[in-house]
């Protein structure tokens, strides 16, 4: 399978679950197009992920995090068929990093799962708080809640544990259908974001610490 399948797939918004969208008319949908228009300029990535003049951060960062929601439910759906509990008996990257999942209700205390079930569970969560309006507001009349920031650092620090997973155990499979150069493009944006405003934890992005500093140098 060439890449340009896998753009193909990509596109189609082939994913497991429905995709958030933006409602057409509001800023964060003109936000969102913004930050798109970018992205496919080809300009340098560090650029793009800064905040546009004027804008609100919380707008921009709750485009951010949809997006990345999206975009990576859609990497792990080309690697979900090679990512059982048989192959993956833990949510691991590699041997020194191991993640639990607790969420405070059905999991109260850090549990050990397999890697599809903590990911599933991981895109359930994070699904329920952007579709939750009173955390993503919807209209802009509507202020963001005081723990909107903070939330997101931890929506932000979870889905770049699955990058982690993938790139540690799938990526044979991501290289095999030619996705290698635009999956890396999707991790230098995510990565890029996350540094420009401190939203994960210089501790969260050891486990590819080595493979970001070989690709991220623009």
């Amino acid at each position: 399978m060439a890449l340009n399948g896998f753009i193909e797939f990509f596109q189609k918004g082939k994913t497991f679950r429905p995709k958030k969208r933006f409602t057409q008319g509001t800023i964060r949908y003109s936000l969102h197009k913004q930050a798109q228009a970018s992205l496919q300029s080809g300009i340098n990535l560090r650029q793009v992920v800064k905040l546009p003049p004027g804008e609100n951060l919380n707008d921009w960062i709750a485009v951010h995090v949809v997006d990345f929601f999206n975009r990576i439910n859609l990497i792990y759906g080309t690697v979900s068929e090679y990512c059982n509990a048989t192959i993956c008996p833990t949510m691991s990257g590699g041997p020194r990093y191991e993640y639990l999942w607790a969420d405070g209700d059905q999991y109260k205390k850090p549990t050990k799962l397999p890697a599809p079930k903590y990911i599933e569970l991981l895109m359930d969560w994070t699904e329920a708080q952007i579709n939750n309006e009173s955390v993503f507001p919807v209209s802009t009349d509507v202020p963001f809640p005081k723990s909107f920031v903070s939330l997101c650092r931890k929506i932000l620090t979870r889905l770049f544990r699955v990058f982690v997973h993938v790139y540690i155990h799938h990526f044979d499979r991501i290289v095999s259908i030619g996705a290698e150069a635009h999956v890396n493009t999707c991790y230098k944006h995510f990565y890029y974001f996350v540094q420009e405003i401190e939203l994960v934890s210089p501790k969260e992005l050891e486990p590819l610490a080595e493979m970001t500093a070989h690709i991220c140098k623009d």
